[in-house]
């Protein structure tokens, strides 16, 4: 399916995915300013309903949901899945009326919780599910919209289990964009209870032909976050769209993207399924995850040296040089 997030188990499953949109950088906390993004295009929350359904007119799956990142800054360090009681309590309407999550949603800017919860939500519920909320301090109503259905037990009420907590985290993690771009890619897992997302194995690879990243982890008892490559690292002179999951850096604490951590190869951690279409777990410190891969398209990764200046390309040094941050060749030199 096309979209932006999905998982995976060790076991046999057929080819899972989603097709979602990308649009955020999710932690700012670890590297620099935590302020939030006030770009209009990075903040904007579109209408997921209506998102969902244009993404099924257009593929007839009316599973299928298109989702706009705009989870900026520090989404990933100050989420709140662990201070707001949601992960002990369930995420259903009766768990939003806790004090925990109250306190939690009226002590960061109300924007920037709703933004928090509404991806929050994308992940967990499913498509044509929804989970409405009054704050009882100022009276405002929100409703969030589920899409991939990743926790149903979770959704239900239920205490997140630990393969929910690492596909939440998996999820969250998938929406990265450190440049706060609309991105859309293709998403391949199965949910909790190891069904399968919808998936087109025909056009799908077509569409989002390049294979990006796996991302894992546990937000949830700070175990971490990391990604890895699912094709080899980008050239100097390449950069992408997305910016966080494919890199060209090999492992470590990502240095654009913290504190999400890059672990070189999901080859090297992970485990694929039967089809080579997606990855059903991957072990990193002992620990086994449930992750989730994703895949772009082609137009996604540029090159320095194309005649465009693009916007992860910066303005060289010299009128020939040729790297994606020293880029000359397309951005002219700088002033």
């Amino acid at each position: 399916m096309r979209g932006d997030p999905g998982s995976a188990f060790p076991f046999r499953v057929p080819g899972a995915g989603f097709l979602l949109t990308s649009g955020l950088l999710l932690w700012a906390a670890a590297c620099g300013p935590t302020e939030l993004d006030a770009s209009p295009e990075a903040g904007a929350l579109p209408d997921t309903a209506s998102a969902a359904s244009a993404l099924a007119t257009d593929n007839g799956m009316t599973a299928n949901g298109l989702v706009t990142n705009g989870l900026v800054t520090n989404g990933l360090v100050t989420n709140g899945l662990v201070t707001n009681g949601l992960a002990t309590n369930g995420l259903a309407l009766g768990d939003l009326q806790t004090a925990p999550f109250q306190i939690w949603f009226n002590s960061n800017p109300t924007s920037y919780s709703d933004m928090v919860m509404h991806y929050v939500v994308s992940c967990a519920l499913r498509s044509g599910e929804s989970l409405t909320w009054q704050n009882p301090r100022t009276g405002t109503r929100y409703t969030w919209y589920g899409l991939l259905g990743l926790t149903p037990g979770w959704a239900s009420g239920n205490p997140a289990t630990e393969t929910e907590q690492q596909l939440i985290t998996a999820c969250l993690a998938a929406h990265v964009n450190k440049y706060g771009r609309h991105v859309q890619f293709s998403i391949n897992g199965v949910n909790a209870l190891g069904q399968p997302l919808p998936f087109d194995p025909i056009t799908e690879p077509q569409d989002f032909a390049v294979t990006e990243a796996c991302f894992f982890g546990n937000l949830f008892n700070g175990e971490g976050v990391f990604a890895a490559n699912d094709r080899t690292k980008l050239d100097p002179s390449e950069s992408t769209s997305r910016g966080c999951g494919l890199s060209s850096q090999a492992s470590g604490l990502s240095h654009e993207c913290a504190p999400m951590v890059h672990v070189g190869m999901c080859k090297s951690y992970c485990v694929y399924d039967s089809k080579k279409m997606m990855y059903v777990s991957c072990s990193y410190n002992g620990k086994r995850y449930s992750p989730l891969t994703t895949r772009i398209r082609t137009t996604d990764v540029f090159e320095c040296g194309d005649g465009v200046c693009q916007f992860t390309e910066s303005c060289g040094t010299t009128r020939d040089s040729n790297t994606y941050d020293n880029c000359g060749v397309d951005c002219g030199v700088c002033p």
